[in-house]
């Protein structure tokens, strides 16, 4: 789920050094994709960010429900897989 850089939005260049393996890999999948390099850059950054925001916002969630008292016991989980189990659910 990448977001799409708007044309008008400021783009920035940026260096850093990669194992020689991993540059391979990126131009082997760039040439399989018939994208260039620079293509899968931005997509696997814009898919880490993705999928790290999301997995913050899902700690950041649970530890204000914690907060706020809104927690469910082993016990009433085990329980209502109990009950799930043996095709009576409430």
């Amino acid at each position: 789920m990448s977001i799409p850089t708007k044309k008008t939005e400021k783009r920035e260049q940026i260096s850093f050094r990669i194992a020689s393996s991993e540059k391979k890999r990126i131009e082997r999948l760039a040439r399989a994709l018939n994208r260039n390099k620079t293509f899968v850059f931005k997509e696997a950054i814009s898919h880490y960010l993705d999928i790290n925001e999301w997995q913050i916002a899902g700690i950041q969630e649970g530890l204000e429900d914690l907060e706020h008292g809104r927690v469910v016991s082993q016990e009433e989980i085990e329980e209502e897989w109990r009950r799930k189990s043996e095709g009576s659910v409430d």
